[in-house]
């Protein structure tokens, strides 16, 4: 079960779709490991996919370099506020809060018209 749970997470991740969130329930879940731990293992699993899949963008010529400063610091921001407030929260809490999340980006993604102009 790890083996397909890593390849779903590694996939949807390379894709751009954000792959953390089955390891995330997997590791919470079916491994009964804490909802901050396995934060923290997904920031490690994250980090080569992210990479590997930056660079294959940046030569295919899909990267905005402008922003490129704007987004680092705005993502190394916020991870920073992430962990300085999850310190401060229940780990029920926490569950709650990414259920709720979930459901929010699901619903989002149901209800989202897509641009018919961008091509892949």
């Amino acid at each position: 079960m790890s083996h397909i749970a890593g390849f779903l997470a590694g996939l949807t991740g390379s894709m751009g779709l954000g792959g953390g969130f089955i390891l995330i329930i997997y590791l919470s879940f079916f491994k009964d490991i804490s909802q901050s731990a396995a934060g923290g293992i997904n920031l490690l699993f994250f980090l080569p996919i992210a990479f590997v899949s930056s660079v294959i963008h940046f030569k295919n010529g899909l990267v905005e370099k402008s922003i490129i400063p704007v987004i680092c610091i705005a993502g190394i921001a916020g991870a920073a506020a992430g962990v300085f407030l999850m310190s401060f929260l229940d780990e029920g809490l926490l569950r709650k809060l990414f259920a709720c999340l979930l459901v929010f980006v699901g619903v989002k993604e149901m209800f989202h018209k897509s641009d018919k102009s961008v091509t892949a």
